[in-house]
């Protein structure tokens, strides 16, 4: 939903005053979807930094673009800044199309791969030893209940599951707007 992700850029027709500027998604970068529906048209472009979702509220948005930022929207500091890449961008410049808060490393990735797949884990009836196992890849989820009591991966799995579901049940909204 573009008013959680600062990361969507919205974009509308400006007024029939204003100069056309020929605006050709692909010159952004690859891009990996574009599906149109009641609302607009939404087109997923990705370069080097990540994914930049841009909302075209109109057909006309692509002949006369105009950014919206929205003044009560969460983190409109990044919006402003994405919106600011993506007008220097258009202009040809070689910048990447998401801030830095707004990219994901390749050990951020991981993690949230990792709590994914643990809370699905979780959700089907698993549990930390579960999780250890299928997740973790430790060899101490077939410790004997002292043993696995105090062990690391217990630990370890414990953690996952309550960050997994932290992210799940409404988590994933501080992650969208950068934190």
């Amino acid at each position: 939903m573009p008013e959680l992700s600062p990361g969507t850029l919205l974009l509308d027709a400006a007024p029939s005053g204003f100069a056309p500027v020929a605006l050709d998604p692909s010159q952004l970068g690859s891009i990996i979807a574009d599906r149109t529906d009641d609302e607009g048209r939404e087109v997923v472009i990705v370069d080097g930094s990540g994914e930049l979702h841009i909302r075209l509220n109109s057909d006309l948005a692509v002949r006369r673009p105009m950014i919206l930022l929205p003044l009560g929207a969460a983190s409109v500091d990044l919006r402003l800044d994405v919106a600011s890449r993506f007008i220097r961008k258009v202009g040809g410049q070689t910048i990447g199309l998401l801030p830095r808060a707004l990219r994901l490393t390749t050990q951020r990735k991981r993690r949230l791969v990792q709590l994914l797949h643990a809370f699905d884990v979780h959700d089907m009836g698993g549990g930390p030893r579960d999780v250890a196992e299928i997740i973790l890849r430790s060899d101490q989820a077939q410790l004997p209940s002292v043993e696995w009591k105090d062990s690391h991966a217990r630990r370890a799995a414990n953690r996952l599951i309550h960050d997994s579901i932290a992210l799940v049940e409404r988590g994933y909204l501080k992650f969208l707007r950068g934190g």
